[in-house]
C-alpha cells in the first residue's frame, strides 16, 4: 500500500511532458538571444522617439512598432509562466521585467504617462546576459546594506556641516547658506569639487577668513574618506564574488576528481577480485593435475 501511495504522490509530482518541452525552448540559445535583440532595439527605438525629426519621419509607425514589441514581450512572460510556473517569480530580474514592461501598458495621457518613460529600464536586461556584468550588479546588489549604513554616516556629516555652516555665514551669504536646505546643496557642491574654490570658498573667505577650518575637514571626510568607502564596499562585495566562484569551482574540480578516484578504484577492486578468481582456477588447476598424477 506504501508503494502504491508513493507511485501516486510521483505521478502528481511529474513535470507534464509539454512543460519540460516549453522550458527546453524558453531557455534556448535562439529564444534568450532573439528577445535580447528585441530589448535593445526597443532601448534604440525609445531613444529615436525623443527626437522630432524622427516622430515626423515614422508617424504612426513609431507607435505601431513599439505596441509590436511589447506585444512580443508579454508573449514572453506568459510562455515563461507557464514554463517554470511560480517559480518564475522567484527571480528578481524577472520581476523587474514584468514592471517595467507593465509600465508600457499605462494610457498615453494623464500623469501615469511619464511612468511609460520608465519602460527604456529594461535594456539593463542585457547586464544579466553578460557575466562580467553579471557580476558587477551582483556586487552592487551586495555592497547595497554596507552601502546604506555609510550613507547614513553621509547624511550625519552633512547635518552637522549644514547646521554650522547656516549659523556661521547664513547672514552673509543667504543664497548659499541661508538655511538648512541651501547649505545642504552648497555642502553637495563643494564635495563633488565643482567650483568649490573659486565659487563658494574664496568668496566666503574674504569675509570669513578662518572658513577653510570648516570646508578643508568636510572635503576630506566626504569626498576623499566616505567615497572612499563606497568604493572599498564594492571591491570587497566583487572580491567576496569571485571567490565564492572560485570556491565554486574548486568544489566541482574536488568532486570530479572524487568521483574518478572512486570510478578507478572500484575498477581496481574489480581487476583485484578478477586476478584472485584466476589464482584460485589456477591452483585447483594446479590440484587436479595432481591429483591425476597420483592415480
Amino acid at each position: 500500500m506504501q508503494k502504491v501511495k508513493q507511485s501516486a504522490r510521483r505521478r502528481s509530482t511529474r513535470i507534464p511532458a509539454w512543460r519540460l518541452t516549453l522550458r527546453r525552448i524558453v531557455r534556448s540559445d535562439a529564444f534568450q538571444y532573439t528577445f535580447l535583440f528585441l530589448i535593445i532595439v526597443n532601448a534604440i527605438s525609445l531613444g529615436l522617439a525623443t527626437s522630432p525629426s524622427v516622430r515626423r519621419i515614422t508617424g504612426d509607425g513609431q507607435v505601431i512598432f513599439d505596441d509590436v514589441i511589447i506585444g512580443l514581450f508579454i508573449l514572453e512572460f506568459v510562455l515563461k509562466i507557464m514554463a517554470f510556473g511560480v517559480r518564475f517569480f522567484k527571480s528578481w530580474w524577472n520581476i523587474f521585467d514584468i514592471s517595467v514592461v507593465s509600465f508600457s501598458l499605462l494610457p498615453q495621457s494623464g500623469y501615469l504617462s511619464v511612468l511609460r518613460a520608465l519602460r527604456v529600464m529594461r535594456a539593463m536586461r542585457v547586464l544579466s546576459f553578460l557575466p562580467q556584468y553579471r557580476q558587477v550588479m551582483q556586487a552592487l546588489l551586495d555592497a547595497l546594506p554596507g552601502m546604506f549604513s555609510v550613507m547614513i554616516v553621509l547624511a550625519l556629516i552633512y547635518y552637522v556641516f549644514a547646521v554650522m555652516a547656516t549659523g556661521l555665514f547664513g547672514a552673509s551669504f543667504p543664497d548659499w547658506f541661508g538655511d538648512i536646505g541651501r547649505s545642504l546643496y552648497s555642502l553637495f557642491q563643494i564635495m563633488t569639487l565643482e567650483s568649490w574654490s573659486m565659487g563658494i570658498v574664496r568668496p566666503v573667505m574674504k569675509i570669513y577668513p578662518y572658513a577653510w577650518a570648516l570646508f578643508i575637514p568636510f572635503i576630506f571626510l566626504t569626498a576623499f574618506a566616505v567615497l572612499n568607502l563606497f568604493i572599498g564596499l564594492i571591491v570587497s562585495s566583487m572580491q567576496g564574488i569571485y571567490q565564492e566562484e572560485h570556491s565554486e569551482d574548486v568544489e566541482r574540480l574536488r568532486l570530479l576528481v572524487s568521483a574518478e578516484n572512486r570510478a578507478i578504484a572500484h575498477q581496481l577492486e574489480a581487476a583485484q577480485l578478477q586476478v584472485i578468481k584466476t589464482l584460485e582456477r589456477l591452483e585447483e588447476q594446479v590440484e587436479n593435475n595432481k591429483r591425476d598424477r597420483d592415480e
